[in-house]
């Protein structure tokens, strides 16, 4: 399953934004007297109907002591309700032919479903059921817990590469609700009791701190009755508190070495940057910004013609791989990040200063107007790709509104790029693109044979992604 909250390719995001320009955009708005948002796109090219509900509410809502609580609540939805006990929620959702999965990010939780058109009141009736009556049992959750804990040991604990990207993250976000991963610390997971679990699912999971987003062969004025009968009786919570915003204030460069055992070292670089949600809310933060960053990581990582890929690894051959992303859709200022590994007989120090030199280049000169239009031939390509996908299509959707922006905003994405000049790539990487704002983390193989190297499968039953 995806992990949309976590490190994403820039590739990856020029995709997931991409809507069509001139395609109708049959979509669909509503709010019910509770404060649950309904969003509806009509898309009639096949008999199928994707379902779904987002929370507003990931792991940067989480304070110490707690962290990874939203994951571990995402583990316990499927468990029952009275009305659907012992997993019935996935049973029914099979019987009917149809596939159903979540995901956890920093920003959100979502549940989603794919049914066939017909089955669409199915699911919605199970999602509304689960909403508020939810039976949170003891013995339940001790055994979903430990599925995640063990979840944490194979993702992460056994991961070098994710273990040092984690170490970084929690490096360069000291006063960022980003401080904590999204799977929890294991301390917090060790020490996670059932009440904390109820408290999280009564204050979280109501109709006004959600999102229902259905896309496919579907009625929008079937789809609001349905939302009104099953949702509708549901009282809204009392608003909740504003979250600690994050911060791009750091004085000087930090910088970590993580000993994990391990076949090859590995680089990351991370500067603070701000995100699309961050900069509509920053009004010191121009509005192109966001999207001048989106082009600059194109520009490095964008396929094999990209300059990290055709200078570091082809050209000088100081990297065996590298890579550059930046997240544009955190609700919270975010990151442009490097990472890499050295090629056979080079060493890290020599990859950062190769790295060094490419970001002085992004600094001091301009973009070639050969390179720029090839990364929005590549934003405009790859829209079609989302529209192959009603999941896709909902996952956008779901994804802008739970991080503060409207749905409407993928439509002038392409645009967005289109206008994105030379001198506005320099711009960006010359202001965000600094030392006093640089995490850097490398990772410094220990022998394998020193202990680790632990071959450990999958666990059990954690189908439910982070």
């Amino acid at each position: 399953m995806s992990f949309p909250g976590a490190r994403v390719p820039a590739a990856f995001l020029v995709l997931l934004f991409l809507a069509p320009v001139s395609a109708p955009a049959a979509v669909h708005e509503y709010r019910l007297d509770n404060g649950l948002k309904l969003i509806v796109k009509e898309d009639r090219r096949a008999p199928v109907a994707c379902v779904q509900l987002w929370y507003k509410v990931g792991s940067s809502y989480e304070r110490e002591g707690i962290t990874g609580i939203s994951h571990v609540l995402e583990h316990m939805m499927f468990q029952g309700t009275e009305k659907n006990p012992d997993n019935a929620f996935s049973r029914t959702v099979s019987r009917v032919g149809g596939r159903e999965n979540a995901f956890t990010g920093r920003d959100y939780t979502a549940y989603y479903q794919l049914l066939e058109r017909s089955r669409l009141p199915v699911g919605i009736a199970l999602e509304a059921d689960r909403m508020r009556n939810l039976i949170l049992e003891e013995e339940a959750f001790a055994t979903e817990l430990e599925v995640v804990k063990e979840e944490r040991r194979w993702r992460v604990e056994d991961s070098p590469v994710s273990y040092a990207y984690e170490t970084g993250l929690s490096l360069a976000f000291r006063h960022s609700p980003y401080h904590h991963p999204v799977i929890g610390w294991m301390d917090d997971l060790d020490a996670m009791r059932i009440d904390d679990v109820r408290l999280w699912y009564r204050r979280w999971y109501a109709p006004n701190n959600a999102v229902l987003v259905v896309v496919g062969d579907v009625e929008p004025g079937e789809v609001l009755a349905l939302a009104r009968e099953h949702f509708g009786a549901f009282e809204a919570l009392e608003p909740l508190p504003a979250v600690r915003s994050g911060v791009l204030e750091q004085q000087g460069r930090r910088r970590a070495v993580v000993k994990r055992p391990a076949q090859v070292p590995y680089l990351f670089l991370f500067y603070k940057a701000p995100s699309l949600p961050s900069a509509v809310r920053d009004a010191a933060v121009p509005y192109w910004e966001p999207y001048a960053l989106e082009v600059l990581a194109g520009l490095l990582t964008g396929g094999e013609s990209a300059r990290l890929r055709s200078r570091l690894v082809r050209g000088q051959q100081v990297a065996a791989s590298v890579s550059a992303g930046y997240n544009i859709l955190a609700r919270l200022p975010m990151l442009f990040s490097f990472s890499g590994t050295p090629a056979r007989g080079r060493s890290v120090a020599e990859l950062e200063e190769a790295l060094q030199q490419e970001i002085q280049e992004l600094r001091t000169e301009l973009a070639g107007e050969d390179e720029l239009r090839r990364v929005k031939a590549q934003a405009e390509a790859s829209r079609w790709y989302e529209l192959d996908s009603f999941y896709y299509q909902a996952l956008v959707i779901g994804l802008l509104e739970s991080v503060g922006l409207s749905w409407q905003v993928q439509e002038e994405y392409v645009e967005r790029i289109r206008e994105v000049t030379a001198e506005q790539v320099r711009e960006v990487a010359r202001k965000y693109l600094q030392d006093d704002v640089l995490t850097v983390v490398e990772l410094e193989p220990l022998p394998l044979e020193a202990g680790a190297g632990r071959q450990r499968a999958a666990p059990e039953g954690g189908r439910h992604a982070r």
